[in-house]
This record gives structure tokens, C-alpha cells and sequence, in this order.
């Protein structure tokens, strides 16, 4: 966790919101860390019809944005950033998602889990707002809120191979 506000960015385009966020979290890290580390930031904002959604501030507001949902699709843009040895790189990655068609007691019970206040969109691919999902265009890692090709050409351009992150495993 970076412990960065994110109240505290207020731009109002998508992909320009989603990279500020990414990037504060990840200058927050290396501040804790160090520059030696190579420390990577991510943070999403749903486009629905031309608005910025982050995490919405109430269950109320869940609620209205789960209902301009359904049946419509949306585009979900991560930030991400990578800081090694304080150069920075900073990429959008955007993936269309459609959802589906869900009545009002469905939206209610889902808010009442709390799942919607603590996400981007007030969804989630990977949890209990998976079935919402009809489909999605683009990489689906990116709607979980990290995409690894994205995050696999960043790597690249520090020097960093992605097999070189494999190391410790097996």
C-alpha cells in the first residue's frame, strides 16, 4: 500500500486521472524504499459514457453507477508507472468491458457486501462482481488492475526481462 490520498488528484479525463494516481502511489513507495528498488504503481478509472469513475464515495452512489452499468460497456484505464533508479515510465492500458443485464435486488445485495466501495467502477472481474461481466475486449489482466503485457514493455525498456522475474519460483 502506498498510503497516498487519492483525493487529493482531481483531473477529470480517464487516462490522465488513472496515470496521476498510478504515479503518486508509486513516488509514495519509493519514497519509503528507496530508488534502488524498482517499485511499480497501478490505479484504474472506469470511462462510462464520457465520466471518470474511481471508487464511488458512498453505497448510494454504488448503487446509481451499478444501474448506468448494466446493459452498457465501459472502457477501464490502469495507469501504470515504474520507477527504477528514478527514471519514471508512465502507460495507460484500456480495456472495453460490457455488462450485463441486472435488476436493482442483485445491485443491493452486491453493495451490501461492500465489494463496490473499495474498487474502480464499483466492480470487480476477480471477486463477487464477476458475473456482471458479459465480456471484455482487451487484455482482462487490466481490468483486475494490473496489465502484465503493459507492465512486461515497461520492464523491457529498464532492461528487465520478464523471464528474470521468475527467478525465485519453482
Amino acid at each position: 500500500m502506498s498510503g497516498f490520498d487519492e483525493s487529493a488528484v482531481t483531473e477529470s479525463d480517464p487516462i490522465t486521472m488513472a496515470s496521476a494516481l498510478a504515479t503518486y502511489k508509486a513516488r509514495a513507495v519509493v519514497d519509503r524504499v528507496g530508488s534502488e528498488a524498482v517499485v511499480v504503481g497501478c490505479d484504474s478509472v472506469l470511462d462510462l459514457d464520457g465520466e471518470s469513475h474511481g471508487k464511488p464515495r458512498d453505497p448510494d452512489e454504488a448503487r446509481t453507477r451499478l444501474r448506468r452499468m448494466r446493459g452498457a460497456s465501459g472502457v477501464l484505464h490502469t495507469g501504470h508507472c515504474v520507477i527504477n533508479h528514478g527514471r519514471e515510465i508512465v502507460r495507460d492500458a484500456a480495456t472495453t468491458v460490457h455488462f450485463g443485464d441486472f435488476d436493482d435486488a442483485l445491485i443491493d445485495a452486491y453493495v451490501a457486501t461492500g465489494e463496490p466501495l473499495q474498487v474502480a467502477g464499483s466492480f470487480t472481474i476477480d471477486g463477487l462482481g464477476g458475473p456482471f461481466i458479459e465480456g471484455v475486449e482487451g487484455d482482462p489482466h487490466n481490468v483486475v488492475g494490473l496489465s502484465l503485457p503493459t507492465l512486461r514493455h515497461m520492464l523491457a525498456e529498464f532492461g528487465i526481462a520478464w523471464q528474470q522475474l521468475w527467478s525465485d519460483v519453482g
